[in-house]
Order: C-alpha cells, then sequence, then structure tokens
C-alpha cells in the first residue's frame, strides 16, 4: 500500500494540469468534479496510508520511496523522493483532509465567478506543492515546494486581479515572503557546504557528529532557516503581509491559514529539530519571537472591524504559540496545536466566508448583527470553532492543545515563567477578540439582512471540522485528567519527546486551571462590553488616548508605516534617482571602448603582406628590446 505515496501529490498536480490546459472548455459541474475529485483522491490515500503505517510501528518507522534522481553534479545528487514518517504523516493527512473540505466548500461559493476553472487550477496547484514540501526526503525538494506555495498564495491573493489592491496585496505577500526564502537558500548553500548533503536525516546525523552544541556555524545555519520559516509562517518581523492576504477569496484564506503555507515554518523547524538543539541561541529565539508575535497580533485583532483580519491577526498569534512550544523544544506539543488548528481555523473562515457570502460580501462585523437566526449553521460552527480557538475548557480541541502548550513553556528545560506568562495572556486575549465577533454578527440588531442561505457544500465542511474541532484534542490528554498520550507517542517515532524538569506536586492541575479560567474570563468580558452593554466600547474609543491605541493597534503596530519609511520609499528613492540608468551608462562606456578598440585593430587590417611583415619585425624588435633591458 505504501508504493502508492507519489499518488498523493500526484493527484491534485494532475488536476492542476488538466484544469489549466482545458479547464475554460469543461462545464463548471466537471470543474468541481475534478477540482473536488483530484484533492478527495489525495485525502483517502492519505488516510489509507496512514492506516497502514500506524500498523506497522513501532517496527518500521519510516517509509522512503524514491522515484528518480533529480541532478547530479560532482556529489551532489538530490532525488525525487518521499520519507514518510510520523510527522510527515500527520501534515499529510491534515492538509489533504481540510483540504478536501474546503474545495467543496468552493464549489458553491466560486460558482458565479468567472475565473471557476482558474480557481480550481490554483487552488489543485496550492494542495499539490503543500504535500511536496512536508513529503519530501531532501531540503531541495522541500525548498521546490516552499517556492510553489508561494508562487500559488501569490496567484489566490491576486485572483480577483482586477482591483488594483488585491494585486498590490499578492506583490506584498510575495515580496515579504521571499525575504525569508533568501535566508533559507542561503542555509541550503551552506548546509551542503559543510555536511555535503542536502538529505534531511542524514544532516540529523552528520550534524550532531560534526558540531558541538553552541558551534558558529550550527547557529548561523539554524538562524539563516529560522528567517525562511519566519517569512512563511508569518511571524515578527515578516508578519505584515498576512493580514492583507484577505484580499483572495475566503476559501483561499481558509487554504492558506489553516492547514499549508503558514505552517510550512513551523513544519520546518520541526523537521531539522538537531540543528536547534545544536544551536541554543536560536531556540531561545524561536521561542522568544513565538511569544513576542501571539501578544502583538492578539492585541491587533482587538481592534480590527474586517472579520476576515480578525481571523488573520488570530492565525498569527496562534502561529506564535506553534513557535513558542517549538522554542522550549516541545516538539510534539507543537505539532499537536497545528492538527487542532486546522480544523478550527478551517472552520472559522469557512463560517466567516457564509456570513460574506449571504451578506453581499459585507465584511465590517459592526454592519452584521442578529445573524444567529438567521445564519444557523454559520452561528454554531463559529462558535464552535471560536470556543475552540478561545481554548474553552474541557470540551474543546483548542483547550488541550494550548494548555499543553503552557505547560511545557513553564516545565520545561528551556521554558520560563515570562514565556508562560505570555502565552497565558495571549490566551485572555485571544478569547476576547474572538467572541467579541461572535456576540457582534450573531447578536444584537440585525443590521444587514441575510437574504441568501448557505447550500449543502458549503453547510456539509462546516459539521465535519466543526466535530473535528472539538474530539481532535482528545488524542492527548494531560496526567490529571487521564493520561492519555497516543499523539506525542506517535510523534515521538519520529522527532524527540519533551523533557519536563522535576515539576511541583500539582503544578500542572493548577496551570490548566488557570488557563481554563484566563479563557472563561475573556469570554465573560466580551459578554459584558459587546452583549450586555454595546454602546460601552463606542464611549470608550471617544477618549482621546484610547482612540490613539485603538488606531494603532488597527494598523497593526504601525509596522507597515515604519517599513515604508525605512524600506520602501528610500528603494522608491533610489529607483527615481536611477531612472535614467546611470549605472547603465559604465557597462555602455565599456561597450563603447571595445567598439573604438575594434575600429582601429581593424583599421590595420588592409591585407598587405609587406606592412603584415613590417609590423612582425618592428614587434620582434620591442620584445627583444624590452627582454634585454630587463
Amino acid at each position: 500500500m505504501l508504493h502508492a505515496l507519489w499518488i498523493i501529490p500526484a493527484s491534485p498536480l494532475a488536476g492542476f494540469l488538466l484544469l489549466s490546459i482545458f479547464g475554460k472548455r469543461f462545464p463548471r459541474r466537471a470543474v468541481a468534479v475534478i477540482g473536488c475529485g483530484t484533492v478527495g483522491l489525495s485525502a483517502v490515500l492519505a488516510l489509507m496510508l496512514g492506516s497502514s503505517f500506524i500498523r506497522t510501528l513501532p517496527e518500521a518507522s519510516c517509509y522512503r520511496q524514491v522515484l528518480w534522481e533529480w541532478i547530479s553534479v560532482t556529489g551532489f545528487e538530490p532525488q525525487i523522493g518521499f520519507y514518510l514518517d510520523a510527522i510527515s504523516l500527520l501534515m499529510m493527512v491534515v492538509v489533504t483532509f481540510v483540504a478536501f473540505w474546503i474545495h467543496l466548500y468552493s464549489t458553491e461559493f466560486m460558482i458565479d465567478d468567472e475565473g471557476y476553472s482558474r480557481f480550481f487550477a490554483y487552488m489543485n496547484l496550492f494542495v499539490s506543492s503543500m504535500l511536496i514540501l512536508v513529503l519530501a526526503d531532501n531540503l531541495l525538494l522541500i525548498y521546490l515546494g516552499w517556492e510553489g506555495v508561494g508562487l500559488c498564495s501569490y496567484l489566490l491573493i491576486g485572483f480577483w486581479y482586477q482591483d488594483p489592491a488585491n494585486g498590490k496585496a499578492a506583490q506584498k505577500a510575495f515580496i515579504v515572503t521571499r525575504i525569508g526564502d533568501t535566508a533559507m537558500a542561503v542555509g541550503l548553500f551552506l548546509l551542503f557546504l559543510k555536511l555535503g548533503t542536502l538529505d534531511i536525516q542524514t544532516i540529523l546525523v552528520r550534524a550532531a557528529d560534526t558540531w558541538p552544541t553552541g558551534s558558529g556555524m550550527a547557529i548561523a545555519i539554524a538562524a539563516l532557516l529560522l528567517g525562511g520559516a519566519v517569512g512563511k509562517s508569518a511571524q515578527l518581523p515578516l508578519q505584515t503581509w498576512l493580514p492583507d492576504a484577505m484580499a483572495g477569496p475566503t476559501p483561499v484564506s481558509a487554504l492558506i491559514h489553516a492547514a499549508t503555507m503558514v505552517t510550512a515554518g513551523v513544519y520546518l523547524i520541526a523537521r531539522t529539530w538537531m540543528l536547534y538543539v545544536l544551536a541554543p541561541p536560536v531556540q531561545a529565539a524561536v521561542a522568544v519571537i513565538g511569544a513576542a508575535t501571539l501578544l502583538i497580533a492578539g492585541a491587533a485583532a482587538l481592534a480590527q472591524r474586517d472579520i476576515k483580519r480578525v481571523l488573520a491577526y488570530s492565525t498569527i498569534s496562534q502561529i506564535g504559540y506553534m513557535f513558542l512550544a517549538l522554542g522550549v523544544g516541545a516538539w510534539s506539543a507543537a505539532m499537536f496545536h497545528f492538527m487542532t488548528h486546522a480544523f478550527f481555523k478551517a472552520l472559522l473562515f469557512l463560517a466567516a466566508g457564509v456570513v460574506i457570502h449571504c451578506l453581499h460580501h459585507e465584511h465590517d462585523i459592526f454592519k452584521m448583527g442578529g445573524l444567529r437566526k438567521r445564519l444557523p449553521a454559520a452561528f454554531w460552527a463559529f462558535l464552535i470553532g471560536g470556543a475552540s480557538l478561545a481554548g474553552f475548557p474541557l470540551i474543546t480541541a483548542g483547550f488541550y492543545s494550548k494548555d499543553l502548550i503552557l505547560w511545557e513553556a513553564w516545565s520545561s528545560e528551556k521554558g520560563s515563567a515570562w514565556l508562560w506568562a505570555a502565552g497565558l495572556i495571549g490566551a485572555f486575549i485571544t478569547a476576547i477578540y474572538v467572541f467579541r465577533v461572535i456576540f457582534v454578527v450573531f447578536f444584537g440588531e440585525e443590521h444587514t439582512p441575510a437574504e441568501k442561505r448557505p447550500g449543502r457544500s458549503m453547510q456539509l465542511p462546516l459539521v465535519i471540522l466543526a466535530f473535528f474541532a472539538i474530539i481532535a484534542g482528545f488524542v492527548e490528554i494531560p496526567k490529571t485528567l487521564g493520561n492519555f498520550h497516543w499523539f506525542s507517542a506517535l510523534l515521538s517515532t519520529a522527532i524527540p519527546a519533551q523533557r519536563e524538569s522535576t515539576p511541583v506536586r500539582g503544578a500542572e492541575m493548577a496551570s490548566m486551571t488557570i488557563a481554563g479560567a484566563m479563557a472563561l474570563l475573556g469570554i465573560y468580558l466580551a459578554y459584558l462590553l459587546y452583549l450586555r452593554k454595546p454602546g460601552y466600547p463606542g464611549q470608550l474609543v471617544r477618549a482621546v488616548p484610547v482612540r490613539k491605541i485603538q488606531r494603532f493597534l488597527f494598523s497593526g503596530w504601525g509596522l507597515d508605516w515604519l517599513y515604508d519609511r525605512l524600506f520602501v520609499r528610500p528603494f522608491v528613492w533610489i529607483s527615481r534617482i536611477n531612472k535614467n540608468d546611470f549605472i547603465d551608462s559604465i557597462y555602455g562606456g565599456m561597450a563603447a571602448l571595445c567598439r573604438s578598440l575594434h575600429l582601429l585593430f581593424s583599421s590595420t587590417e588592409t591585407g598587405r603582406v609587406r606592412m603584415y611583415a613590417a609590423g612582425i619585425a618592428i614587434g620582434a624588435v620591442i620584445l627583444v628590446a624590452i627582454a634585454v633591458m630587463l
């Protein structure tokens, strides 16, 4: 069964080729069948292969499939090959499963769009690129998938390219992530230069044998790879592209934010974990970046009016939790939150898409309201997804994954009280901003009537994802609630198990209780401010200091303004100075000199033999004179 592994990324790639070549000739029903069917085939095969693979554990903890040799240049021989172990299995199953339901949802959401076949072609290529990224057995092939998802994000964010703002958002995403991609490419060059390979498993072994802990080269390479991860996963300081990525259709936002592009950085760090173990300062930086990002993005989400931008900042914040876990060495905790986040964030975006679709593409939450009875499917889906995002205690998947990260941030050898406190404050903020949306959009007075109702193709994915947003957390239950660790046991066959310091008795229960209480407190505060006393936030914002803070947070802490003045405007200024290409005049002068010399020397080509003989004689005399004098 495992020999069919290659079909999983190949199936959506075939769908992309078919739709990109013949899509305009197909009826929309055929386009939907091809677009969904190819991803659905990958999802079914992923589940079957996953079941088969798990049955072989622990005797066979990995499976490698080499299709062909890609390049062979003086010892550099990367292959087109796939590597299946617990971590790539998790990524493969989650990506295909979530992507299939997003594709099914899209068949109805995009039905009236003139670029219907083009949309599904791009989406299929996106899924195929992500699967290549997570299954690749070498870093060069990962980089191919890495650039593939970057290209697809550009195409999908700017899908409605007739609006210049959408094109600018796509360009911004492409350019900002290129910064991290460049750092990653340099890191790959150094890895091959020092270790002679880009095969991932060989790198993990050779790095441990070659470099001691704290080695300068290990630190440099880990930092460069971290740069790539920060760019793709929209972490500080390269997070500014993600809120603007909401310019794309809502299914695109769900796909990018839930299980694909933004989680690529988390996967890269987890996959190359040994490099970070050998570079403690960089691993500590991962934790600090994650903690800072989750707080900054969460605070920015509090000030947003666009329902999709709230969820965008939420994604940045939740990826910050994953980085925090990676930074303290809680590898399986980071991947656990990746899984639960994929379900509840896809659910939130699709539920938001129902609201937007039924309100004539209205995005402002304060122009909504009273939709609880008009759109019950969207309401319950958003409520379940929001509760899981907020970490509602005991019954949601998000509670168990977030609680595990908080506990590891406190109890692990690389954790600290400061990191734990940052995660705890982030949980409080998360509960406020997500239930702010729930209370404003689905309760209170109706401001914009919902004239449409979602069909089955949009409602079924909500039901499925809502189910997993609740039950997915029960694969890893803490000691105090049952001590069931199936998920971490599975992941321990591919990445190291977390080593805890000796905790104070009852500390885990205390941490869990505080985390749950913070989530409930945030929900209650949102209830008071936006349901019981909905006019109070407006009165509060009228105060000048509060209004300035609100504007500052609304702008994403002013980082776009800062980058515009530090980088964009100076670059534009230099471009204007160079509008006549004065640098090119240097090369133009060299070309003119060559032409002049050509004319000079060609004038000596007269065809007169006696002149040639005289020239040879004069040259010989000059050479002899020089030799005698020297």
